[in-house]
């Protein structure tokens, strides 16, 4: 009999040698798995999918209701500096001691099922919050819908926060292909939610055919607002005076819609007080989406890796006050459109320092620079556009910082790899610091 791990690290190790595919796409063997070991929620279940802004929903969903006094689990993917950040139950990240508990119950009930890393944690999740008896959990889709590893639960409300293109390999590539891919959380008699303007028709024909009662932006909820405050319209609720999200940025009074329009369909058993909405969006917090950083130069991280995000981050970039140049630390996965995201942000930045990941399937930094080079043919003799490659996140964002003055800005972006590079730099720099006075 193997003996199992007894470390956190020594489980994951094991997690990602042990099934033959990194992804791999389908419902049976977590089903299967997930029947053995009975697992099941008397609470009600929030699944949230879409191309961008799933992080933030959750985070929103989970500031409310934890303002409201409820208990909540929260399960999201990837994390940025460790694997604990993946799964909170009632706002903390869960400790080591509680996955490895949770993995050996997986382990001992999964008989010959081989389970993808992904499927092995979705899994871990549901244990952890099965055991926490809590009154509500959430569950963030990984890839898609339809054959996600999430989507063996039921969710009592499925969001769709935006439709757009990406993981083509798996999901098609076109926003009705994916539409539907996306539309697959969503469960007949149960509320879903799509929160993309534009919806693709593949999404509310597939809803409309399984009888799940679709809300749809703009015909069964909104929002209006001004500098100071916005107001909420649902098909039954408003929610007027409400503060801005935490959060910054163009798209996040979309997301805080869906959030409400979820609540809402959640009134009877979960209610929530105009205040708890109040305060859970003003206190809502989420590194690495549009995450403005204290100090000078201003430092602003953001997960954008794809078209569809480049774009939002652009207007954010364009939103925000004079600064005479802007430098950019940016690495992404070689399967992503990363001519379509050069093309949204090629003219806000001036100074780019592109980035080597530790990942076989990242993209090369030399090959980010030659798609760069051509991208800003023109543009580097009407300005100083400059475009220098690295080994890491760590370095391309030292050569930015020491180039920068303090009226400048640097935006760490693409792949989550990058963004974490990052903040690992800056985290071992502050401990150095403390370190060097004390």
């Amino acid at each position: 009999m193997n003996t199992l791990p007894t470390t956190l690290n020594d489980w994951l190790a094991r997690l990602e040698a042990m099934h033959p595919k990194a992804i791999d796409m389908g419902l049976e063997r977590t089903a299967q798995v997930k029947q053995a070991m009975s697992l099941h929620f008397d609470c009600p279940v929030i699944i949230v999918g879409g191309t961008n802004g799933k992080g933030s929903t959750c985070a929103m969903l989970e500031f409310i209701l934890l303002r409201a006094g409820y208990r909540v689990g929260l399960y999201t993917s990837p994390h940025l500096l460790v694997f604990n950040e993946r799964m909170r139950v009632n706002g903390q990240s869960a400790s080591d001691a509680a996955l490895i508990s949770a993995f050996d119950k997986i382990e001992a009930a999964r008989g010959e099922t081989s389970l993808s890393y992904f499927e092995f944690t979705t899994l871990a999740a549901m244990q952890l919050f099965a055991d926490a008896k809590l009154d509500a959990v959430i569950f963030e889709v990984g890839l898609g819908g339809r054959l996600d590893a999430v989507n063996v639960l039921d969710a009592d409300v499925a969001i769709v926060t935006s439709v757009d293109i990406d993981h083509t390999e798996y999901l098609g590539d076109t926003r009705e292909k994916i539409g539907f891919e996306k539309a697959g959380i969503f469960r007949g008699g149960k509320t879903a939610i799509c929160g993309d303007p534009v919806p693709p028709a593949s999404l509310v024909d597939h809803a409309e055919k399984i009888g799940a009662d679709l809300w749809l932006f703009n015909r069964d909820f909104n929002y209006a607002g001004d500098r100071q405050q916005w107001n909420f319209s649902g098909r039954g609720h408003r929610r007027n005076a409400l503060a801005y999200p935490g959060l910054r940025g163009a798209n996040q009074l979309l997301n805080a819609s869906s959030v409400l329009a979820a609540l809402e369909a959640l009134h009877l058993r979960l209610p929530v007080s105009a205040q708890d909405v109040r305060s859970g969006l003003a206190q809502v917090e989420l590194a690495g989406r549009f995450q403005v950083l204290p100090g000078q130069p201003t430092v602003i991280l953001d997960v954008a890796h794809n078209p569809h995000a480049a774009a939002t981050l652009a207007q954010n970039l364009g939103n925000m006050g004079f600064h005479p140049y802007t430098y950019a630390v940016f690495g992404a996965m070689q399967d992503k459109d990363i001519d379509g995201i050069i093309a949204h942000l090629k003219g806000h930045i001036d100074h780019w320092c592109v980035t080597d990941l530790p990942l076989p399937r990242a993209a090369m930094a030399a090959d980010i620079a030659e798609k760069l080079r051509q991208a800003c043919d023109g543009q580097e003799q009407q300005t100083e556009i400059s475009i220098q490659s690295f080994a890491s996140p760590a370095e391309a964002y030292a050569n930015a910082l020491s180039r920068a003055g303090e009226n400048d800005r640097i935006v760490v972006f693409g792949s989550f790899l990058t963004v974490a590079g990052v903040m690992e730099f800056r985290q071992e720099a502050r401990h150095a610091a403390h370190h060097s006075t004390n």
